[in-house]
């Protein structure tokens, strides 16, 4: 069997005796080519392994050496036969030869297998030469006291090893890098770190140094390790949760089915119909339970990360057991220090023990938190990766449960949650634990008075379990507030166009402003319960010690304190302190993450979307199948399509036809597997491609939107650029195809936009194409040369299968087949003669709008050279650039390019040639529209702290600051009345102890314990209610101003940025800052405390406190410089991945189409890792700085111990003990003190980037002194005056001088190629931007002299993009309750949606989803005529309003506006020119100029720009009189 693998692998025979038999024997080649050659090992030798080698056989030679000396003295010629040597004198050279045997085998282990250094051989060496230093001076004393050295030979080869073995230490903390290895451990100097490094993080020293030296950027950072890299992560995690879930899956089957029996029993008892409705409550209330498989997600955690568990474990139980030796350390001190007859050797020994002991277990902890805070990121990263991953096949239902916004916090909040509890999850043992050994050490002192204590802690238990779960309530409640209000700021920053278009901001400010009082409501209470937790932490140590004390000496009068007893049970009551006070938050951690660990499981065990709808199957002939299929959105809902049976054979061109709402896009949806099939099947042969309705961009340049992943062909590239009309925007645009979009495709207009989506399908040559209305966003002539040139028989996507739907008859003629829909079903299927012939709903629908179809006749049977000519006028045409674009204000780019350098914009200049850059190859900062994010760098100014203070109240913050020094000072105080209580022992020994004496320090020791813990109550509630001051004022301000800065802001800066501020920062602000503030302020006070008492012992200790100063304060500057630096980072590079997630789950539909889900993962999975290299560095900075403060803290304790030795006979045992137990407890607090400034100072930044936008520059007043009349505008009158406008000061004008006079209720239209400047127009009137010259006048008011909202309240418009919120259709109608119901139910009469509306449940109260999905996009047109029809002002303008409806709708919309506004004016932004055929007069823009502005049939006559225009649209002077 082996054999034949071998054969395979080297392509001869292995082996064949026949070889040998013969005269001259050879092997074959195969044996030659693998078993000889698979020894030779080629890893070259380094010089270091070397060196290591050589001293090692050295070190073999001087026990052999040993050996020979003592054979020689026991054989050798003159030996004395009377004595021998001892038996150890021969098996310890031995010993020695067999261990240097094996330390040579094991360098040459290592270099094999390529480890760069060994931790046990260097504890060898160390534990070695430790064990060999008490021969070494015994020896040395020895030859010192007799003046000579009596064995020369063993005295020499001892020294001589002793220093071979010195040198082999040292080799043994060098680590041995392969120069293959070199590069990668440029890029990530842990992999190349020796032992000594790694435990003392030394490998960061150049980070530190670089981020000291100057601010870190995102290119600074190094590689992740393999092991932490997200992609290894994901798949780890992945592996163990799917058996998980499947099995969590059968046991919530197994669970409902049981449920589902017991009811049914239920049901046949309780006939009663009492009975029956709490049956029914109680099922609701099971049903909110939980009706999602659960309990599997803690178990996946546990599997993926089992092995860094284990490790972290090992570490805490060794830290664990280490900290009880301090305080029996101590107990010897003491005992010494009273005894002066002692050796002085006893006290230096217990004060370097004292050291060591502390210096391990600095270590071990370090290496514990390391494990530990990297776990946390892991499990974070885990549930990121998961969450994603989910979002990318998850079905509708669940979907439609959360949306955009919760599925940002789940990866957001909930996963940071899990972070933050990992970090401390194995206090859940330790603390028992470090309780249990303190209270048997404690009972080995006090005896069972510790009982006392013990019941006080046990007293303690209950209240804090009340406090925990009061607090998950508000927790949760907490949570369901945040998640709405940044449901209600992501809709707003999404339609803020719209807002200020309304002038809707204080309704929707006001929304936002209660849900927040109502958070703040609930912070407040958990502030609260806070304090009083924090009260009851402070006291136990307090009471507890009290209690045990006070019990201990009135028990008998035997029972003295002695020094010796009262400091080792304080330092192990310290030790109690920790694991009591964090237990409580741990449990309120872990009970918090319970909650996200619900929403996750549930999120995560949602239903995916069924692959199964979807068949693939070859056998079938046509291209697209679908058999007696219905289909609905929900599972449980009634099918949206019904009883559909269409066969489509490969290469046609269907169109699919019918009326808003009849189940076009549907059906669309239902081909691309993203609907339930209740009935029925859908077969595909072949991949699909896909054109939204409104079409999906993302934040990239122009080419990889339109390459989306596929490889780069330069040919097919030009080619579908110059079909889908893009070659002129890309003369336009700076960067050509490498121009960046923006967010939502954010600096494109709605045209370009469709134009980049349709130019992706075409490129990805895929077999079948799905397009939903592609060309209704464009102007008539482009969708002209769109369906000529890509969708149309001629088109270049002739020889597929494309299936359009589409509300232009004038494509229709040019079709395969026509599908026509109603309601859901299709109602006929056929060619267009058929169906025209057939006189069915298709031909009536036909005859409505005949006469437009034989202009389109007349136009198309026109001579051949006239057919298309795309942009008239040569050079000087506009191609398509303008944003006329809906989410945002856009940016231009009529002949200006819309992006400034940071020196000095690049101009195109407006010749009539269009001029490039010279340097047009290098990509400039032109094109870049989404500048980065700023990120404030250096130390955090002074200001931040105090506007943060100020923000809470200059006479709060005094006051917390005075009650936290009283805390201190009484905390100090106890103490040493305790000291002073212990030298009672001394004073009354022998002697009966007084019971007034007795009682006085029990009271007054009690006293000043219970004064400590309700001076950090009253501190902690003033500082509660300051901080929630501070957060209400810090977010009204951020809010207030968002809402009032300019449009242009929004279009360059993405979303997710702005919802950052609101989401994280404002988080930090509400809990991490207050938190910190507090930690800090008692941690100072505690490190002044201990300082001062330690002086105050052993008045030396002041020499040593600056040296220590200086080292603890160079440190913490280097770490806070490199560690504020890492945390930017970390805050500047999370937002991508929310901003990738968000773009993701709003082109779903796309990715799946286009099957792209691996690569988006991808793409997430390297967004993550940008991210998780600076919180990896950080993590490892806390560290470096933890482990160098350690050692400073250790000092203290090592010095106070020594100085204590040193003035024994000067200094009482009662001080000694204060000052020691002080000094052990230094060593935590200094290094918390750090972490909380340091904390403190990273958490201020989110102050600092609030208070960024709190400074952004605003529009104009919303209003002003000058009011306009109560009836204004009256008349309607419209006047423009030498009006120029440009779109920032450092820009080119994009209107250049407009002068008209429109007069009262006349109707205009307004048209132009794209990037004529029409938006502009309408955006001049709101003054979404503002003049640069000239002046609009409206009733002979200016309207730059009026508020923004009396403006913009008087105006109506229907805007280009129908954008709706979440909320009911009432508040999308009136948002301010201005209007009755009875006049709502009359606007939407008339805007043709009454009886969609009262078929509805709820009416008016239908809830709408985000962004209105759960409406058409007809349907929500229409809901914006309703709004223009509840204003009714005397100016409305539409903004090619009815782009997106179909002609049946759009002449519906036509005539309520001609009927319902015939005494208003009218200005209408065409795209379809027969919609304004009927104006009073048109005006006709160009390159931001009027060009013609007259009657449609004079212009019509004159044959200019607009004759050009109504011919490409086949509108001809006859037809129009038809008109």
């Amino acid at each position: 069997m082996c054999a034949a693998a071998l054969e395979e692998y080297c392509g001869s025979i292995f082996w064949n005796v026949s070889y040998l038999k013969r005269p001259d024997p050879d092997l074959p080649l195969c044996v030659e080519q693998t078993v000889l050659s698979a020894n030779v090992n080629t890893k070259q030798l380094s010089k270091l392994y070397i060196c290591k080698q050589l001293v090692a056989s050295l070190l073999f030679l001087t026990a052999i050496a040993h050996l020979g000396v003592t054979l020689g003295e026991d054989f050798g010629p003159n030996s004395d036969q009377s004595s021998k040597n001892a038996a150890a004198y021969y098996a310890n050279p031995v010993l020695f030869a067999v261990t240097w045997i094996l330390v040579l085998l094991c360098h040459e282990g290592l270099r094999r297998e390529g480890a760069i250094d060994s931790a046990s051989i260097f504890l060898f060496w160390l534990l070695l030469v430790v064990c060999d230093i008490f021969p070494f001076q015994t020896l040395l004393r020895e030859a010192l006291r007799l003046g000579e050295v009596r064995d020369v030979p063993r005295f020499s080869l001892f020294y001589i090893s002793f220093g071979l073995k010195l040198i082999s230490l040292v080799l043994s903390t060098v680590a041995d890098i392969p120069p293959e290895a070199k590069d990668l451990i440029k890029k990530n100097p842990e992999a190349g770190a020796a032992f000594l490094s790694r435990i003392t993080f030394n490998w960061l020293n150049s980070m530190v140094l670089k981020g000291y030296k100057q601010p870190l950027v995102q290119e600074d950072m190094w590689d992740l390790n393999e092991s932490d890299s997200t992609a290894f992560i994901n798949e780890r995690f992945q592996h163990f949760m799917k058996p998980e879930l499947d099995a969590a899956r059968v046991r919530f089957q197994n669970k409902m089915k049981r449920k589902l029996f017991q009811n049914i029993h239920s049901d046949v008892l309780m006939m009663e119909e009492r009975g029956k409705k709490e049956d029914e409550k109680k099922k609701k209330d099971n049903k909110e339970e939980e009706n999602y498989p659960n309990s599997w997600l803690i178990t996946t955690i546990y599997k993926t990360f089992k092995r860094i568990l284990i490790e972290s474990f090992c570490f805490k139980l060794l830290e664990d057991v280490l900290t009880f030796v301090s305080p029996q350390l101590l107990k010897l001190m003491i005992s010494f220090t009273q005894d002066k007859s002692r050796y002085a050797w006893e006290g230096y020994l217990y004060a370097v023990l004292l050291m060591v002991v502390a210096l391990l277990q600095s270590l071990t902890l370090q290496q514990y938190f390391q494990r530990c805070h990297v776990l946390g990121m892991k499990v974070r990263t885990a549930l990121m990766a998961a969450v994603y991953k989910k979002a990318l096949v998850v079905s509708n239902d669940t979907r439609k449960e959360s949306t955009v916004g919760e599925m940002v916090n789940l990866m957001s909040a909930d996963a940071q949650r899990f972070n933050d509890v990992t970090n401390f999850i194995h206090l859940l043992w330790s603390c028992p634990l470090q309780i249990i050994i303190s209270i048997v050490f404690l009972w080995l002192e006090l005896g069972p008075s510790v009982l006392a204590g013990l019941g006080v802690m046990v007293l303690i238990i209950p209240t804090n379990a009340v406090l925990a779960t009061k607090a998950r309530k508000l927790q949760i409640e907490n949570m369901n507030f945040k998640d709405k209000r940044m449901k209600i700021m992501n809709e707003i920053l999404n339609g803020i166009k719209i807002l200020k278009l309304y002038a809707w901001e204080p309704s929707f400010q006001k929304q936002v402003e209660d849900i927040r009082g109502e958070e703040l409501k609930v912070m407040k209470k958990s502030a609260y319960l806070h304090s009083f937790s924090i009260l009851t932490s402070c006291c136990i140590p307090a009471l507890v010690s009290l209690a045990t004390f006070a019990i201990f000496v009135s028990v008998s009068n035997d029972n003295v304190l002695t020094a010796e007893r009262a400091f080792t049970s304080i330092s192990l009551f310290n030790i109690l302190r920790a694991p009591l006070a964090m237990l409580p938050m741990l449990i309120a951690s872990i009970v918090q993450t319970a909650v996200s660990k619900k929403r996750l499981e549930k999120f995560l065990a949602g239903e995916d979307i069924d692959s199964d709808i979807v068949r693939q199957d070859p056998s079938f002939n046509t291209a697209v199948s679908i058999c007696d299929g219905s289909f609905a959105w929900e599972k449980d809902a009634k099918p949206l399509l019904k009883d559909v049976n269409l066969d489509i054979e490969p290469g046609r061109l269907v169109a699919v036809v019918g009326a808003v709402g009849s189940g076009k896009s549907s059906l669309m949806s239902a081909l691309l597997g993203e609907m339930h099939s209740t009935k029925g099947f859908i077969n595909i042969g072949g991949s699909l491609a896909f054109v939204p309705q409104q079409a999906w961009i993302q934040n990239a340049t122009l080419k990889d939107n339109i390459l989306f992943g596929s490889p780069h062909e330069e040919e097919n590239f030009k080619k579908v650029i110059q079909a889908c009309a893009l070659a002129p925007d890309l003369e336009l645009l700076p960067g050509g195809d490498l121009t960046e979009i923006g967010e939502k495709g954010i600096n494109l207009s709605g045209g370009q936009k469709q134009r980049v989506s349709l130019a992706r399908a075409v490129y990805s040559q895929a077999d079948i194409y799905l397009l939903d209305d592609p060309l209704s966003a464009v102007d008539s002539h482009v969708g002209k040369h769109l369906f000529e040139n890509v969708i149309g028989p001629n088109g270049l996507l002739k020889d597929k299968t494309r299936i359009l739907v589409t509300h232009g008859i004038s494509f229709l003629p040019y079709v395969d087949e026509i599908v026509v829909l109603e309601n859901g079903v299709i109602s006929e299927v056929g060619s267009y003669e058929n169906l025209r012939a057939s006189g069915g709903t298709f031909s009536k629908f036909l005859d409505t709008y005949a006469t437009e179809q034989s202009n389109q006749r007349n136009s198309e049977t026109g001579p051949d050279a006239e057919d298309i000519e795309l942009f008239p006028g040569g050079d000087n045409a506009q191609p398509d650039g303008a944003s006329e674009d809906t989410v945002s204000l856009t940016l231009e780019q009529e002949n200006s390019i819309r992006r400034s350098q940071r020196n000095g914009s690049v101009r195109l200049r407006r010749n009539n040639s269009l001029t490039k850059s010279a340097n047009a190859d290098e990509p400039q900062k032109g094109q870049k529209l989404i500048e980065k994010e700023t990120m404030e760098i250096g130390q955090v100014k002074l200001a931040v702290f105090l506007q943060y203070l100020r923000a809470m109240g200059w006479g709060y913050s005094a006051m917390v600051f005075l009650i936290y020094f009283i805390q201190t000072a009484a905390f100090t105080g106890q103490n040493l009345w305790l000291s002073d209580w212990t030298s009672d022992s001394v004073e009354y020994y022998n002697m009966t102890y007084p019971s007034w004496k007795r009682d006085t320090r029990v009271g007054v020791f009690g006293a000043l314990g219970v004064a400590q813990g309700l001076f950090v109550f009253f501190g902690t509630l003033l500082l509660a209610n300051a901080s929630i001051d501070a957060s209400r004022i810090l977010h009204s301000r951020l809010l207030n101003n968002i809402l009032r800065v300019p449009m242009v802001f929004f279009d360059t800066t993405p979303i997710g940025r702005v919802i950052n501020r609101f989401a994280k920062d404002i988080f930090t602000i509400d809990e991490a800052i207050p938190a910190s503030l507090r930690s800090c302020l008692l941690c100072l006070m505690s490190v002044l405390g201990t300082v001062f008492v330690i002086c105050m012992a052993t008045p030396f200790f002041a020499i040593v406190i600056i040296p220590l100063a200086l080292i603890y304060f160079f440190v913490q500057r280097f770490y806070i410089a490199a560690s504020r630096q890492l945390r930017r980072l970390d805050s500047v590079s999370r937002s991508p991945i929310y901003s990738h997630f968000g773009e993701t789950v709003s082109g779903l539909s796309v990715i799946r189409a286009y099957k792209h889900q691996e690569r988006f993962l991808k793409h997430n999975e390297v967004t993550i890792d940008e991210n998780l290299k600076s919180i990896y560095l950080r993590i490892v900075s806390d560290r470096w700085l933890a482990i160098r403060l350690e050692f400073v803290g250790n000092l203290v304790v090592f010095f106070a111990a020594l100085f204590a030795v040193i003035s024994r006979d000067s200094i009482d045992s009662n001080v000694v003990g204060l000052s020691v137990s002080y000094a052990l407890n230094v060593t935590q607090t200094l290094n918390w003190l750090v972490m909380t400034t340091s904390a403190l100072e990273t958490n201020i930044v989110a102050v600092e980037r609030v208070n960024e936008y709190t400074q952004l520059k605003n529009e104009a007043d919303w209003v002003t002194d000058t009011r306009p009349p109560q009836m204004w505008p009256e008349a309607g009158r419209v006047h423009f005056e030498n009006y120029k406008v440009r779109y920032r000061p450092e820009l080119d004008l994009v209107l250049h001088g407009i002068t008209c006079d429109i007069n009262s209720t006349e109707k205009i239209g307004i048209v132009g190629r794209t990037g004529a400047g029409k938006s502009s127009l309408t955006n001049c009137l709101f003054r979404i931007i503002e003049a640069a010259e000239g002046r609009i006048l409206i009733d002979d008011v200016d309207i730059a002299t009026i508020g923004l909202h009396d403006l913009r309240h008087r105006l109506t418009i229907i805007p280009q993009d129908p954008v709706l919120f979440s909320g009911s259709l009432r508040m999308n109608l009136d948002p301010f309750d201005k209007f009755s119901d009875e006049e709502i139910w009359r606007v939407l009469e008339l805007s043709h949606l009454k009886s969609y509306v009262s078929g509805l449940q709820e009416g008016l109260q239908h809830k709408v989803a985000e962004g209105g999905e759960n409406l058409s996009v007809g349907q929500r047109q229409l809901l914006c005529l309703a709004r223009a029809l509840l204003r009714k002002s005397r100016i409305l303008i539409l903004d090619e309003a009815t782009a997106a409806v179909d002609l049946e709708t759009d002449n519906l919309i036509q005539n309520t506006i001609r009927k319902e506004f015939s005494d208003c004016t009218v200005l209408t932004i065409a795209h379809r020119l027969h919609s304004i055929m009927d104006s009073s007069r048109v005006m006709v823009l160009d390159v931001g100029k009027i060009v013609e502005f007259d009657s449609p049939s004079n212009l019509l006559e004159n044959e200019g720009h607009f004759y050009a225009m109504a011919r490409d649209a086949g509108i001809t002077p006859e037809s129009s009189t038809n008109l």
